[in-house]
């Protein structure tokens, strides 16, 4: 049987690359890092004609070898070490058929390495309602390479590709032009001092800041001929070779290429008018986003409601089926509940990832990006600065990551610092279920007022990343400035399995990485709550028993009293009492304290920890949404969840770091504890002042 191949796919941003990626892997894929640093990796395997295994890379986007970012040093890096082992046996260029000049820069660049390179020419199904005709054999003939016409959404081409990639040794390795002509004698002299290395290879070695393994830039700069070069001059050298290959393109295509412009059909120009109107376009923005957060109401209630009063009922069930004893009550009072805190929030973030992915793939997105450029500049932060704070929506690790487009290292910083403001994914289980306690059903102009709370907290954490930013800008004093460039793709309609392997995929990754944590927290917090040191805990039963010797109460009161009497004095409960008094002025009591402590681990656990303490020692078939709703004020009385109370917590998650995953990415962006210390420091106190305030004015 044949070895596993490794096939890298490349190509500029927008190019359907992703499309691609899914076709040929399917669910059969995952995400992670590369080693050492934080870009996404993302890797699947595909089955290919005779039993041919290929293990897919989808490399992050790039407009060219010319690296100006980190990810796109991960792709000249990759091309250029052949003992990686993800080192690609072939590459396939993916192409947008509407910008085929400019995709065909890279390829001819990945050419010059002597890679065996495919090209794929995406959204071929768009070519005739473009006016747009190839001459494909034409093509494949001066390009030195072999062409599939694909769409991945009429789902054609893919078949094609697969045999392409699994013939991968039938293609050229020569290269489309001689780049080396730019300045002929200064290449000659250096494939004279080093015979054995690839010319290209040894120009990007020369004019990128990357890392190429045993190819020592030293040993380069040594040769007196090439310490003559200035960066002017290489820069210079650098605009002289794209000017060379763009040439050459534009000749291949004026052969190999048709476009008539009385055929094309587009409403681009209309809808990006709208779109992109400095009135209208704010207002369906917003329109949008009270659709989506309605939506996220109103569909996920019954299936939310379906899934919190079966963890109920499970836990009964193990609490009455199996064997009384220390792992029932584990399992029965720790694990399934503190599960269920977290699976319960699966379909409302399923439907949140859901029209994320759905403006994503329709193109909207970018139009929401260039919208609010306009008011990002107000606040000194550079355009690009809307990216992270867009997807810091869905968590703020992957969006402190998308900082490194910025290159401004002052405007990446401030970047960095706020985005943890904005209400990630993590927030919305805390958020929900407190709505769902404090905040009253009813309708405004037909949306729900919790709806209308939830968008209001998106907007109040959007609004503090930005305000911050001004203050930071002002502090920091920046004065760099940076041009704004965001490309358009074309409107489309999103593909449906695109759009459903995203959803599973940002699921699958939110359930199981937030599980790990809550499962392990909830083992923890159900042992100290289930134990504690002592007298007081030891002999709850006699001391609650003379307590109401005299007093007519139920059997059922009396165990509920033995309950509370003991979580009060186990482990846990000691805890909770040692920091109640530092809470207690914004509403909180020490079962809130030890939520907000274990949720550092991960925002959502809030949740979780709550529905593990509020279900130890009882045998009640009741949710965590009622019980938390039973909860007294031990000092004011009435319940615990109250208006004021509710608004207190709400605003303390808005704006406190409550993340250690992500004070662990930012310390690895920034190469520093500082930066990492001031956030953690600044947003708790933050937050603590404001909930104060609010709980003060509100109770």
């Amino acid at each position: 049987m044949s070895k596993q191949i490794n096939v890298a796919l490349i190509g500029n941003p927008n190019t359907g690359k992703t499309s691609v990626f899914n076709a040929l892997t399917g669910l059969n894929q995952k995400v992670g890092n590369y080693p050492g640093i934080t870009v996404e990796k993302k890797e699947g395997i595909c089955k290919l004609p005779r039993g041919v295994k290929a293990h897919i890379i989808d490399l992050p986007g790039t407009y060219s070898l010319n690296a100006s970012s980190l990810d796109e040093n991960v792709v000249i890096e990759l091309l250029l070490n052949k003992n990686d082992k993800d080192f690609p046996d072939v590459a396939v260029v993916v192409c947008d058929v509407e910008n085929i000049k400019r995709n065909l820069l890279l390829f001819t660049q990945i050419k010059d390495l002597q890679i065996p390179t495919i090209l794929a020419i995406n959204m071929a199904d768009r070519m005739a309602y473009k006016g747009i005709s190839l001459d494909v054999e034409y093509l494949e003939e001066h390009l030195g390479t072999k062409i599939a016409l694909i769409s991945t959404r009429k789902k054609t081409g893919i078949t094609e590709l697969k045999e392409l990639i699994a013939n991968y040794r039938e293609l050229s390795n020569e290269p489309c032009l001689s780049a080396s002509e730019i300045d002929k004698p200064y290449f000659d002299n250096l494939q004279k001092a080093f015979p054995n290395q690839l010319l290209y290879k040894l120009w990007l070695v020369i004019t990128q800041d990357v890392n190429f393994g045993k190819i020592d830039r030293n040993a380069i700069d040594a040769v007196a001929d090439f310490k003559t070069k200035s960066n002017t001059d290489l820069k210079r050298l650098q605009q002289k070779e794209t000017i060379k290959r763009y040439q050459f393109i534009n000749n291949v295509l004026k052969e190999g290429q048709t476009i008539d412009l009385s055929t094309a059909k587009d409403l681009r120009i209309k809808l990006d008018r709208i779109l992109t109107h400095k009135v209208w376009g704010y207002v369906i923005f917003g329109l949008i986003l009270l659709t989506i957060f309605q939506a996220i109401y109103d569909w996920s209630s019954i299936p939310m409601d379906f899934i919190d009063s079966s963890f109920a009922s499970l836990s009964e069930w193990t609490k009455n089926a199996m064997p009384a004893g220390t792992f029932t009550n584990l399992l029965s009072e720790g694990i399934i509940p503190g599960i269920g805190g977290i699976v319960i929030f699966i379909p409302q973030i399923a439907f949140l990832f859901l029209f994320i992915s759905v403006l994503e793939e329709s193109g909207y997105m970018s139009r929401v990006v260039f919208l609010m450029d306009r008011v990002m500049r107000r606040f000194g932060l550079s355009g690009k600065s809307v990216v992270p704070l867009i997807s810091g929506t869905a968590c703020a690790i992957p969006a402190i990551m998308a900082t490194r487009n910025i290159e401004s290292w002052k405007e990446r910083l401030i970047t960095i610092l706020v985005t943890p403001f904005t209400t990630c994914s993590a927030r919305l289980p805390v958020y929900l279920i407190i709505i769902a306690l404090v905040i009253p059903e009813g309708r405004f102009l037909g949306l729900s007022y919790q709806a209308l709370t939830l968008m209001l907290l998106y907007l109040i954490g959007f609004g503090a990343a930005v305000g911050s930013a001004w203050l930071l800008n002002k502090i920091l004093n920046i004065k760099s400035k940076t041009f704004f460039v965001v490309e358009m793709p074309n409107y489309k309609l999103p593909l449906f399995k695109n759009v459903v392997i995203t959803v599973i995929e940002k699921t699958k990754a939110f359930v199981f990485g937030a599980g790990k944590i809550i499962l392990a927290i909830s083992i923890v917090l159900w042992f100290l709550a289930s134990y504690g040191p002592g007298e007081d805990f030891n002999n709850a039963e006699a001391i609650i028993a003379e307590q109401y010797a005299n007093q007519d109460v139920t059997e059922e009161d009396l165990d509920h009293h033995i309950d509370s009497y003991k979580l009060e004095h186990s482990y846990i409960g000691i805890t909770g009492r040692a920091i109640e008094p530092a809470i207690r002025p914004l509403g909180y009591d020490w079962k809130i304290g030890i939520a907000l402590i274990s949720s550092f681990a991960a925002r959502e656990v809030f949740v979780g920890t709550l529905a593990t303490i509020y279900n130890v020692g009882s045998d009640e078939e009741e949710t965590i949404k009622n019980r938390m709703a039973g909860e007294v004020n031990p000092v004011l009385g009435g319940p615990l969840f109250n208006f004021a109370s509710g608004i207190s917590l709400m605003l303390f998650y808005a704006f406190a770091m409550q993340c250690m995953s992500t004070l662990a990415i930012v310390k690895k962006e920034t190469n520093s504890w500082k930066w990492p210390t001031y956030q953690l420091v600044i947003m708790t106190a933050f937050a603590y002042v404001v909930a104060l305030i609010a709980y003060q004015l509100l109770k």
